[in-house]
């Protein structure tokens, strides 16, 4: 499976086609609208999101709510996009009094971009590489989960620390928390720590400033075997960590123990085999976060990212004018303060993304029931191996 999305910030929509999808899958809208506004949602968000009312249109690959194995094309409408309809034209010409954007923020791609297209007018740059393009990659990603719930897996997320605050919540103990995570404002499921946090994002706000932090994400459900240890390009850590790593503002990936586990011995670290309830094959610990050898080993996949704060501030950081080559004050524009919980909400959609390739990888098919015959086959195949102890 593959995709490609388009469209600018202030343009007339964002767009994107996926091609690979099995025939039979059954898609509810509903369910992709409900993700969209997930993102949408989280404390410290800026005046973008009072604008915008993401739903997803279908465009073609569906019939009666099933895809019919021709390229998905799917289209969510910028509301803000009668504000710039004259700026961001895409045709005819700029309007006599077009004031281009000339001063570069540190930390965003403004000047990189600029230098690398070599354009004078930074908006060229800001208008693709912003945080908006995330709304179509969730819409992406859900179909992708959308195809993989059907089989078992589960999605959870929660955000572990903002700024100096950190939440006591532990991987495991995400499942059991997942409505208490869902009702937060900033998806924290440790009521004191949500509260710190919160007096964080407003004490930033307050004084111009923007604030960073980490995200954990869990994926239950997942059958050992998916990606492989064959080539570097198979390998699901290597996927995934290049996929999350790709959201705007991430900086760091851990997958299981991750660095904690560089200052460990190896006996401290890598997860022994014992043998479970039914007699099977299973594991004491969880530190290598559901993946060995770039393949999943049938425990849940943790996974844990950085993200920076964000680089547009109220009060901006030095910059250079580009028109004049003057000292200047970077470019300010619409902006969040805190956007840690609604990445969250990206990050499962982007993993969610990834997982499901690699699940049509190793499954073929299609069509639905062609995918769920291998699989069940599969299934069995494992457990009466895992059972036996045989190989």
């Amino acid at each position: 499976m593959r995709f490609l999305t388009g469209g600018e910030s202030h343009g007339p929509c964002l767009t994107g086609i996926i091609e690979g999808l099995p025939a039979g899958l059954e898609l509810d809208k509903k369910a992709i609208d409900k993700q969209l506004e997930r993102r949408q949602q989280g404390y410290g968000r800026g005046g973008r999101m009072a604008i915008e009312k993401d739903r997803v249109e279908f465009l073609s690959g569906l019939r009666f709510n099933r895809t019919i194995g021709s390229p998905l094309t799917l289209r969510i409408e910028n509301r803000d996009w009668d504000n710039w309809r004259e700026l961001m034209a895409p045709e005819g010409d700029p309007p006599p009094e077009t004031e281009a954007v000339t001063r570069p923020r540190p930390g965003h791609a403004d000047l990189a971009g600029g230098l690398k297209y070599n354009y004078s007018d930074l908006r060229l740059v800001l208008e693709r590489s912003s945080a908006r393009e995330t709304a179509m990659r969730v819409a992406v990603g859900t179909v992708g989960r959308i195809l993989v719930e059907r089989f078992g897996f589960k999605f959870y997320s929660h955000v572990a620390a903002i700024g100096p605050v950190a939440s006591p919540v532990k991987a495991e103990e995400l499942p059991d928390l997942a409505e208490k995570v869902e009702r937060s404002a900033l998806r924290c499921a440790d009521p004191r720590s949500e509260e710190a946090m919160l007096e964080e994002i407003n004490r930033s706000g307050e004084e111009g400033d923007t604030l960073g932090g980490v995200i954990e994400l869990v994926i239950t459900g997942v059958p050992p075997g998916l990606g492989s240890h064959v080539h570097w390009d198979r390998r699901l850590d290597g996927r995934l960590a290049g996929a999350l790593m790709s959201i705007q503002g991430i900086k760091g990936i851990e997958i299981g123990a991750g660095f904690s586990a560089a200052a460990r011995r190896g006996s401290l670290t890598h997860d022994q085999m014992v043998t479970d309830r039914e007699g099977g094959i299973s594991r004491s610990s969880n530190r290598a976060g559901g993946v060995e050898g770039g393949i999943t080993n049938g425990e849940a996949i943790v996974v844990r990212m950085a993200m920076k704060p964000i680089p547009t501030l109220a009060r901006p950081l030095d910059s250079i004018d580009l028109e004049t080559g003057l000292d200047a004050p970077g470019a300010v524009e619409r902006s969040d303060v805190c956007a840690v919980p609604s990445v969250a909400v990206v990050a499962e959609a982007v993993a969610a993304w990834e997982i499901a390739a690699a699940f049509r990888e190793k499954f073929g098919g299609d069509f639905m029931e062609e995918i769920e015959a291998s699989y069940q086959h599969y299934l069995e195949t494992v457990s009466r191996r895992l059972r036996k102890k045989q190989f």
